[in-house]
Protein backbone atom coordinates (compact mmCIF):
# COMPACT_ATOMS: atom_id res chain seq x y z
CA UNK A 1 0.00 0.00 0.00
CA UNK A 2 2.53 2.49 1.02
CA UNK A 3 4.35 2.34 -2.77
CA UNK A 4 1.63 3.18 -4.28
CA UNK A 5 1.51 6.63 -2.31
CA UNK A 6 4.84 7.81 -4.13
CA UNK A 7 2.88 9.30 -7.14
CA UNK A 8 0.39 11.25 -4.93
CA UNK A 9 3.31 13.08 -2.66
CA UNK A 10 5.33 13.86 -5.29
CA UNK A 11 2.59 15.57 -7.01
CA UNK A 12 1.77 17.20 -3.54
CA UNK A 13 5.72 18.25 -2.32
CA UNK A 14 5.98 21.15 -4.44
CA UNK A 15 3.07 22.55 -2.78
CA UNK A 16 3.63 21.51 0.85
CA UNK A 17 7.04 23.40 0.34
CA UNK A 18 6.14 26.82 -0.64
CA UNK A 19 3.68 26.55 2.51
CA UNK A 20 4.87 28.93 4.69
CA UNK A 21 6.23 27.60 7.95
CA UNK A 22 4.12 28.64 11.31
CA UNK A 23 5.98 30.55 13.95
CA UNK A 24 6.22 28.48 17.42
CA UNK A 25 4.08 29.39 19.73
CA UNK A 26 4.76 31.26 22.90
CA UNK A 27 2.09 28.85 24.73
CA UNK A 28 4.97 26.25 24.25
CA UNK A 29 4.95 24.90 28.27
CA UNK A 30 0.73 25.12 28.55
CA UNK A 31 0.66 22.43 25.05
CA UNK A 32 3.13 20.32 26.60
CA UNK A 33 1.49 20.36 29.75
CA UNK A 34 -2.19 19.20 28.17
CA UNK A 35 -0.72 17.01 25.67
CA UNK A 36 -1.17 13.58 27.04
CA UNK A 37 1.19 11.22 28.29
CA UNK A 38 3.58 14.04 29.07
CA UNK A 39 5.38 12.28 31.47
CA UNK A 40 5.05 8.54 30.15
CA UNK A 41 6.89 8.18 26.70
CA UNK A 42 5.53 7.36 23.59
CA UNK A 43 6.06 4.30 21.64
CA UNK A 44 8.15 4.92 18.17
CA UNK A 45 8.75 3.24 14.83
CA UNK A 46 11.82 2.81 13.09
CA UNK A 47 11.42 6.50 12.01
CA UNK A 48 10.75 8.17 14.83
CA UNK A 49 7.55 8.86 14.33
CA UNK A 50 4.92 8.55 17.77
CA UNK A 51 2.87 5.33 17.26
CA UNK A 52 -0.68 4.89 18.63
CA UNK A 53 -1.63 1.06 18.44
CA UNK A 54 -5.42 0.35 18.66
CA UNK A 55 -6.96 -2.71 18.34
CA UNK A 56 -8.02 -6.35 19.10
CA UNK A 57 -7.04 -9.38 20.48
CA UNK A 58 -7.06 -12.06 17.99
CA UNK A 59 -7.14 -15.74 19.58
CA UNK A 60 -8.63 -19.35 18.90
CA UNK A 61 -8.50 -20.97 22.33
CA UNK A 62 -10.42 -23.53 21.18
CA UNK A 63 -8.90 -25.72 18.39
CA UNK A 64 -5.31 -27.61 18.79
CA UNK A 65 -2.68 -29.46 16.95
CA UNK A 66 -3.79 -30.06 13.25
CA UNK A 67 -6.63 -27.64 14.24
CA UNK A 68 -4.79 -25.14 15.86
CA UNK A 69 -5.45 -21.37 14.47
CA UNK A 70 -8.11 -22.49 11.99
CA UNK A 71 -10.29 -20.04 13.91
CA UNK A 72 -8.55 -17.68 13.02
CA UNK A 73 -8.80 -15.95 8.96
CA UNK A 74 -7.86 -13.17 7.28
CA UNK A 75 -11.32 -11.60 7.57
CA UNK A 76 -9.96 -10.84 10.80
CA UNK A 77 -7.48 -8.49 9.84
CA UNK A 78 -8.97 -7.20 6.75
CA UNK A 79 -12.58 -6.20 8.78
CA UNK A 80 -10.56 -4.58 12.21
CA UNK A 81 -8.77 -2.47 9.87
CA UNK A 82 -11.64 -1.17 7.50
CA UNK A 83 -13.22 0.30 10.61
CA UNK A 84 -10.03 2.03 11.87
CA UNK A 85 -7.79 0.05 14.05
CA UNK A 86 -4.18 -1.05 13.00
CA UNK A 87 -2.93 -3.53 16.03
CA UNK A 88 -3.60 -7.14 16.63
CA UNK A 89 -2.90 -9.20 19.82
CA UNK A 90 -2.48 -12.73 18.81
CA UNK A 91 -2.10 -15.41 21.25
CA UNK A 92 0.19 -18.40 20.65
CA UNK A 93 0.29 -21.77 23.09
CA UNK A 94 3.85 -22.74 24.04
CA UNK A 95 1.73 -26.42 24.02
CA UNK A 96 0.87 -26.24 21.12
CA UNK A 97 4.65 -24.93 19.79
CA UNK A 98 6.44 -27.54 21.71
CA UNK A 99 3.86 -30.48 22.42
CA UNK A 100 6.99 -32.75 23.65
CA UNK A 101 9.83 -31.43 25.57
CA UNK A 102 12.64 -30.20 22.54
CA UNK A 103 10.01 -30.89 19.98
CA UNK A 104 8.94 -27.81 18.22
CA UNK A 105 5.73 -27.94 15.70
CA UNK A 106 6.54 -26.73 12.42
CA UNK A 107 3.05 -26.66 11.62
CA UNK A 108 2.10 -24.55 14.01
CA UNK A 109 5.04 -22.42 13.48
CA UNK A 110 3.49 -22.06 9.27
CA UNK A 111 0.32 -21.65 10.76
CA UNK A 112 1.35 -18.40 12.69
CA UNK A 113 3.49 -17.36 9.36
CA UNK A 114 0.29 -17.61 7.15
CA UNK A 115 -1.71 -15.45 10.13
CA UNK A 116 1.18 -12.48 9.89
CA UNK A 117 1.07 -12.88 6.54
CA UNK A 118 -2.68 -11.58 6.40
CA UNK A 119 -1.95 -8.56 8.64
CA UNK A 120 0.60 -7.51 6.60
CA UNK A 121 -1.26 -7.77 3.81
CA UNK A 122 -4.11 -5.16 5.77
CA UNK A 123 -1.30 -3.01 7.21
CA UNK A 124 -1.92 -4.23 10.92
CA UNK A 125 1.15 -4.49 13.35
CA UNK A 126 1.30 -7.97 15.84
CA UNK A 127 1.67 -8.66 18.49
CA UNK A 128 2.82 -12.19 19.71
CA UNK A 129 0.96 -13.24 22.88
CA UNK A 130 2.64 -15.95 24.66
CA UNK A 131 -0.63 -16.75 26.09
CA UNK A 132 -1.90 -18.73 29.42
CA UNK A 133 -5.27 -19.06 31.28
CA UNK A 134 -4.79 -21.26 35.20
CA UNK A 135 -1.21 -22.51 33.51
CA UNK A 136 -2.22 -25.13 30.80
CA UNK A 137 -3.69 -28.21 29.53
CA UNK A 138 -2.87 -29.91 33.32
CA UNK A 139 -5.49 -27.94 34.35
CA UNK A 140 -8.30 -27.85 31.47
CA UNK A 141 -7.45 -24.62 29.75
CA UNK A 142 -3.96 -23.15 27.68
CA UNK A 143 -0.80 -22.23 27.96
CA UNK A 144 2.66 -23.91 29.41
CA UNK A 145 2.98 -27.60 27.91
CA UNK A 146 1.95 -30.78 30.79
CA UNK A 147 5.56 -31.68 30.60
CA UNK A 148 6.59 -28.23 32.43
CA UNK A 149 3.72 -28.42 34.87
CA UNK A 150 4.40 -29.91 38.46
CA UNK A 151 3.08 -29.70 40.84
CA UNK A 152 4.20 -31.68 43.82
CA UNK A 153 0.60 -34.03 43.85
CA UNK A 154 -1.35 -30.66 45.31
CA UNK A 155 -4.89 -30.53 44.65
CA UNK A 156 -6.72 -28.93 42.08
CA UNK A 157 -10.37 -28.81 41.70
CA UNK A 158 -12.13 -27.45 38.96
CA UNK A 159 -14.76 -24.37 38.89
CA UNK A 160 -16.10 -23.35 35.30
CA UNK A 161 -18.57 -21.51 36.85
CA UNK A 162 -15.70 -18.72 37.82
CA UNK A 163 -12.70 -20.23 36.03
CA UNK A 164 -10.26 -17.24 37.03
CA UNK A 165 -10.47 -19.10 40.85
CA UNK A 166 -8.44 -21.96 39.47
CA UNK A 167 -5.49 -19.52 39.43
CA UNK A 168 -6.10 -19.78 43.79
CA UNK A 169 -5.93 -24.16 43.63
CA UNK A 170 -2.81 -25.29 45.50
CA UNK A 171 -1.95 -27.43 42.35
CA UNK A 172 -2.17 -23.80 39.95
CA UNK A 173 0.01 -22.06 42.71
CA UNK A 174 2.86 -24.67 42.65
CA UNK A 175 3.34 -24.78 39.17
CA UNK A 176 4.29 -21.32 38.67
CA UNK A 177 6.50 -21.30 41.18
CA UNK A 178 8.42 -24.25 39.41
CA UNK A 179 8.06 -22.53 36.46
CA UNK A 180 9.65 -19.40 38.10
CA UNK A 181 12.13 -21.88 40.15
CA UNK A 182 13.39 -24.48 38.61
CA UNK A 183 16.42 -23.96 35.89
CA UNK A 184 15.29 -26.59 33.26
CA UNK A 185 11.98 -24.96 32.77
CA UNK A 186 13.78 -21.64 32.92
CA UNK A 187 15.74 -22.81 30.10
CA UNK A 188 12.59 -24.52 28.40
CA UNK A 189 11.15 -21.13 28.27
CA UNK A 190 13.78 -19.48 27.40
CA UNK A 191 14.25 -21.25 24.24
CA UNK A 192 10.66 -21.13 23.18
CA UNK A 193 10.81 -17.64 23.03
CA UNK A 194 14.13 -17.90 20.62
CA UNK A 195 12.26 -20.29 18.73
CA UNK A 196 9.46 -17.80 17.86
CA UNK A 197 12.08 -15.01 17.76
CA UNK A 198 14.28 -16.60 15.14
CA UNK A 199 11.76 -17.35 13.46
CA UNK A 200 9.71 -14.51 13.12
CA UNK A 201 11.94 -11.28 14.34
CA UNK A 202 12.49 -10.04 10.34
CA UNK A 203 8.52 -10.65 9.58
CA UNK A 204 7.35 -7.03 8.46
CA UNK A 205 4.17 -7.57 10.54
CA UNK A 206 5.85 -8.54 14.00
CA UNK A 207 6.09 -5.45 16.29
CA UNK A 208 6.79 -7.12 19.84
CA UNK A 209 6.40 -9.97 21.94
CA UNK A 210 4.29 -10.03 25.19
CA UNK A 211 6.42 -12.66 27.33
CA UNK A 212 3.42 -14.18 29.56
CA UNK A 213 -0.27 -13.50 29.70
CA UNK A 214 -1.77 -12.51 33.25
CA UNK A 215 0.94 -14.31 34.92
CA UNK A 216 0.08 -14.98 39.29
CA UNK A 217 1.86 -17.37 41.13
CA UNK A 218 1.78 -18.62 44.58
CA UNK A 219 0.04 -17.07 48.23
CA UNK A 220 2.07 -17.33 51.43
CA UNK A 221 0.18 -18.31 54.33
CA UNK A 222 -1.37 -15.56 55.60
CA UNK A 223 -0.69 -13.26 52.82
CA UNK A 224 -2.96 -10.83 51.46
CA UNK A 225 -3.74 -10.82 48.08
CA UNK A 226 -2.19 -7.61 46.88
CA UNK A 227 1.33 -8.05 48.99
CA UNK A 228 1.24 -11.50 47.38
CA UNK A 229 1.08 -9.80 43.84
CA UNK A 230 3.84 -7.19 44.61
CA UNK A 231 6.02 -9.68 45.85
CA UNK A 232 5.48 -11.90 43.22
CA UNK A 233 6.26 -9.29 40.53
CA UNK A 234 8.87 -8.04 42.54
CA UNK A 235 11.40 -11.51 42.94
CA UNK A 236 9.28 -13.99 40.41
CA UNK A 237 8.49 -11.92 37.39
CA UNK A 238 10.99 -9.30 37.45
CA UNK A 239 13.99 -11.39 37.25
CA UNK A 240 12.13 -13.92 34.56
CA UNK A 241 11.16 -10.68 32.57
CA UNK A 242 14.91 -9.92 31.98
CA UNK A 243 16.06 -13.21 31.35
CA UNK A 244 13.12 -13.83 28.66
CA UNK A 245 14.18 -10.31 26.91
CA UNK A 246 18.30 -11.36 27.00
CA UNK A 247 16.75 -14.51 25.15
CA UNK A 248 14.85 -12.64 22.68
CA UNK A 249 17.53 -10.11 22.21
CA UNK A 250 20.05 -12.90 21.07
CA UNK A 251 18.21 -13.25 17.94
CA UNK A 252 16.51 -9.50 17.80
CA UNK A 253 17.41 -6.43 18.48
CA UNK A 254 14.76 -4.53 17.16
CA UNK A 255 10.92 -5.33 18.62
CA UNK A 256 9.63 -4.37 21.24
CA UNK A 257 9.06 -6.68 24.52
CA UNK A 258 6.04 -6.55 26.24
CA UNK A 259 5.63 -7.15 30.18
CA UNK A 260 2.79 -7.49 32.21
CA UNK A 261 1.71 -7.02 35.97
CA UNK A 262 -0.43 -9.63 37.56
CA UNK A 263 -4.09 -9.23 36.64
CA UNK A 264 -4.14 -7.73 40.28
CA UNK A 265 -3.15 -4.80 39.02
CA UNK A 266 -7.05 -4.08 37.70
CA UNK A 267 -8.00 -3.51 41.33
CA UNK A 268 -5.84 -0.36 41.75
CA UNK A 269 -2.75 -2.21 42.95
CA UNK A 270 0.57 -0.92 41.63
CA UNK A 271 2.95 -3.39 40.58
CA UNK A 272 5.92 -4.71 42.02
CA UNK A 273 7.80 -4.88 39.12
CA UNK A 274 11.43 -4.08 38.96
CA UNK A 275 13.47 -2.89 36.03
CA UNK A 276 13.40 -4.95 32.81
CA UNK A 277 16.89 -3.61 31.83
CA UNK A 278 16.31 -3.56 27.77
CA UNK A 279 15.91 -0.56 25.87
CA UNK A 280 12.46 -1.42 23.92
CA UNK A 281 10.00 -2.87 27.08
CA UNK A 282 6.36 -1.78 27.01
CA UNK A 283 4.26 -1.95 30.29
CA UNK A 284 1.34 -4.09 29.51
CA UNK A 285 -1.27 -3.84 31.90
CA UNK A 286 -4.63 -5.18 31.51
CA UNK A 287 -8.13 -3.20 32.11
CA UNK A 288 -10.64 -5.10 34.07
CA UNK A 289 -12.81 -4.98 36.79
CA UNK A 290 -13.53 -7.97 39.17
CA UNK A 291 -17.50 -6.72 39.71
CA UNK A 292 -17.78 -5.96 36.24
CA UNK A 293 -16.29 -9.18 34.54
CA UNK A 294 -19.08 -10.89 37.32
CA UNK A 295 -22.10 -8.82 35.49
CA UNK A 296 -22.27 -5.74 37.07
CA UNK A 297 -23.76 -3.06 35.34
CA UNK A 298 -20.43 0.10 35.67
CA UNK A 299 -20.64 2.58 38.13
CA UNK A 300 -19.20 6.03 37.30
CA UNK A 301 -19.61 7.03 41.40
CA UNK A 302 -17.04 4.06 42.26
CA UNK A 303 -14.19 5.92 40.99
CA UNK A 304 -12.43 2.26 39.27
CA UNK A 305 -10.99 3.88 36.32
CA UNK A 306 -9.82 6.93 38.38
CA UNK A 307 -8.23 4.29 41.10
CA UNK A 308 -6.73 1.79 38.20
CA UNK A 309 -5.43 5.08 36.00
CA UNK A 310 -3.33 6.07 39.47
CA UNK A 311 -2.17 2.89 39.72
CA UNK A 312 -1.36 1.58 36.46
CA UNK A 313 0.88 4.76 35.66
CA UNK A 314 3.39 4.81 38.46
CA UNK A 315 5.78 1.73 37.07
CA UNK A 316 5.51 3.39 33.52
CA UNK A 317 6.45 6.87 34.87
CA UNK A 318 9.39 5.16 37.21
CA UNK A 319 11.17 3.29 35.25
CA UNK A 320 10.43 5.37 31.55
CA UNK A 321 8.67 2.88 29.41
CA UNK A 322 5.67 3.15 26.83
CA UNK A 323 1.96 1.53 28.33
CA UNK A 324 0.08 -0.38 26.20
CA UNK A 325 -3.16 -2.02 27.67
CA UNK A 326 -2.75 -5.59 26.41
CA UNK A 327 -6.98 -6.50 27.04
CA UNK A 328 -9.74 -5.04 28.74
CA UNK A 329 -13.40 -4.33 27.96
CA UNK A 330 -16.51 -6.22 29.67
CA UNK A 331 -18.15 -9.14 28.96
CA UNK A 332 -22.33 -7.55 29.25
CA UNK A 333 -21.64 -4.44 27.20
CA UNK A 334 -25.09 -3.42 26.80
CA UNK A 335 -26.05 -2.54 30.45
CA UNK A 336 -27.37 0.71 31.01
CA UNK A 337 -24.08 2.41 32.07
CA UNK A 338 -21.74 0.65 29.69
CA UNK A 339 -22.37 3.35 26.97
CA UNK A 340 -20.93 5.78 29.57
CA UNK A 341 -18.44 3.21 30.59
CA UNK A 342 -16.27 2.72 26.81
CA UNK A 343 -16.94 6.98 26.45
CA UNK A 344 -15.12 6.94 30.68
CA UNK A 345 -12.59 4.23 29.32
CA UNK A 346 -11.71 5.40 26.10
CA UNK A 347 -10.53 8.85 27.60
CA UNK A 348 -9.00 7.39 30.18
CA UNK A 349 -6.79 5.19 28.01
CA UNK A 350 -5.95 8.50 25.94
CA UNK A 351 -4.26 10.33 28.90
CA UNK A 352 -1.60 7.69 29.44
CA UNK A 353 -1.59 4.48 27.00
CA UNK A 354 0.46 4.47 23.55
CA UNK A 355 -2.73 2.05 22.22
CA UNK A 356 -4.55 -0.92 23.56
CA UNK A 357 -5.76 -3.70 22.00
CA UNK A 358 -9.63 -4.50 22.82
CA UNK A 359 -11.09 -8.73 23.86
CA UNK A 360 -12.01 -9.89 21.86
CA UNK A 361 -12.17 -9.89 17.86
CA UNK A 362 -14.41 -11.95 16.98
CA UNK A 363 -17.77 -13.06 15.49
CA UNK A 364 -20.90 -13.86 17.84
CA UNK A 365 -21.88 -13.21 21.05
CA UNK A 366 -19.76 -12.69 24.20
CA UNK A 367 -16.74 -10.97 24.40
CA UNK A 368 -16.86 -10.70 20.76
CA UNK A 369 -16.43 -6.87 19.14
CA UNK A 370 -18.86 -7.91 16.23
CA UNK A 371 -21.62 -9.92 15.20
CA UNK A 372 -21.85 -12.98 12.71
CA UNK A 373 -22.40 -9.89 9.99
CA UNK A 374 -19.16 -8.17 11.20
CA UNK A 375 -21.41 -5.21 12.95
CA UNK A 376 -20.24 -3.53 16.73
CA UNK A 377 -22.33 -5.20 18.83
CA UNK A 378 -23.84 -2.71 21.28
CA UNK A 379 -21.38 -0.07 22.17
CA UNK A 380 -18.57 -1.83 20.85
CA UNK A 381 -18.51 1.27 18.07
CA UNK A 382 -17.07 3.32 20.57
CA UNK A 383 -13.91 2.15 20.24
CA UNK A 384 -13.48 3.20 17.07
CA UNK A 385 -12.37 6.75 17.21
CA UNK A 386 -9.90 8.89 14.25
CA UNK A 387 -6.31 8.84 15.78
CA UNK A 388 -3.28 9.72 14.47
CA UNK A 389 -1.26 6.10 13.92
CA UNK A 390 2.32 7.75 13.32
CA UNK A 391 3.25 11.31 13.59
CA UNK A 392 6.39 12.70 12.31
CA UNK A 393 6.91 15.10 14.95
CA UNK A 394 6.57 16.35 18.32
CA UNK A 395 2.56 15.75 19.74
CA UNK A 396 1.59 18.82 21.33
CA UNK A 397 -1.84 17.93 21.77
CA UNK A 398 -4.77 14.98 20.82
CA UNK A 399 -8.33 15.37 21.43
CA UNK A 400 -11.39 13.98 19.84
CA UNK A 401 -15.23 14.78 20.72
CA UNK A 402 -17.45 12.34 20.11
CA UNK A 403 -20.52 14.70 20.61
CA UNK A 404 -19.73 16.68 17.48
CA UNK A 405 -17.22 14.33 15.66
CA UNK A 406 -14.24 16.52 15.74
CA UNK A 407 -10.40 14.77 15.68
CA UNK A 408 -7.82 17.61 16.44
CA UNK A 409 -3.83 16.79 16.11
CA UNK A 410 -1.48 19.53 16.93
CA UNK A 411 2.41 18.88 16.32
CA UNK A 412 5.71 19.90 15.76
CA UNK A 413 6.85 18.28 12.44
CA UNK A 414 10.18 16.69 13.06
CA UNK A 415 13.50 17.76 11.18
CA UNK A 416 13.42 14.95 9.01
CA UNK A 417 10.08 14.70 6.41
CA UNK A 418 8.27 11.81 7.25
CA UNK A 419 4.89 11.71 6.87
CA UNK A 420 1.93 11.29 9.65
CA UNK A 421 -0.50 9.19 8.90
CA UNK A 422 -4.09 8.86 10.40
CA UNK A 423 -6.74 5.87 10.91
CA UNK A 424 -10.12 7.22 10.39
CA UNK A 425 -12.98 4.52 11.23
CA UNK A 426 -14.46 5.22 7.86
CA UNK A 427 -14.26 7.34 4.72
CA UNK A 428 -16.69 9.79 5.93
CA UNK A 429 -14.03 12.26 7.21
CA UNK A 430 -12.95 15.24 6.07
CA UNK A 431 -9.43 15.96 6.81
CA UNK A 432 -7.26 19.64 6.48
CA UNK A 433 -3.76 20.33 8.22
CA UNK A 434 -2.94 23.82 8.82
CA UNK A 435 1.18 23.79 8.21
CA UNK A 436 0.76 20.89 6.23
CA UNK A 437 -1.13 19.24 3.57
CA UNK A 438 -3.16 15.97 2.80
CA UNK A 439 -1.85 14.75 0.54
CA UNK A 440 -3.62 11.23 0.50
CA UNK A 441 -7.24 10.34 1.93
CA UNK A 442 -8.41 7.00 1.20
CA UNK A 443 -9.75 3.82 2.71
CA UNK A 444 -10.56 5.24 6.43
CA UNK A 445 -7.33 6.86 6.28
CA UNK A 446 -5.58 9.88 5.99
CA UNK A 447 -1.77 10.86 5.32
CA UNK A 448 0.16 14.40 5.91
CA UNK A 449 3.05 16.12 4.96
CA UNK A 450 4.21 19.36 6.59
CA UNK A 451 8.15 21.48 6.22
CA UNK A 452 10.50 20.22 8.75
CA UNK A 453 10.33 22.26 11.78
CA UNK A 454 6.57 23.50 11.26
CA UNK A 455 3.53 23.57 13.83
CA UNK A 456 1.29 21.42 12.51
CA UNK A 457 -2.55 21.36 12.70
CA UNK A 458 -4.54 18.70 11.55
CA UNK A 459 -8.52 18.42 12.07
CA UNK A 460 -10.96 15.62 11.00
CA UNK A 461 -14.92 16.34 10.75
CA UNK A 462 -17.17 13.61 10.04
CA UNK A 463 -19.49 14.65 7.30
Amino acid sequence: MRRTLVASLAAALTAVLLLPVPAAHADDAAARSASPRSTIPALTDERGRTLTLRGWNVEDKANRGDAALSAIEEKHFRDMRAKGFNFARLLVFWDDLEPRRGHYSRSYLQKIERILDWAERHDVRVLLDAHQDVFGPAFGHRGMPEWATRTDGLPFEPNPEDWFSEYFQPAVQRAFTHLYEDEDLRRAQARMWRVLATRFADHPAVFGYDLINEPMGELRPGEQLPDAARRIEREHLTPMYNRLADAIRSVDDDNWVFVEPTPIVGEGVPTGLGRIDDEKVVYAPHFYNTAMEGGADYDPSAGWIEAYERAVTRYPKQYGVPVVVGEWGPLNNSLPNMDRFYRDAMSSLGRYSSGWAGYVWCYGGGYCAVDESGAFRTNKELTAEPYAEAVAGTVRSSSYDPATGTYRLTYDAARRSHLTELSLPSDDWRVTARGGAVVVQRGGRAWVWAVPGARVAVTAVRR
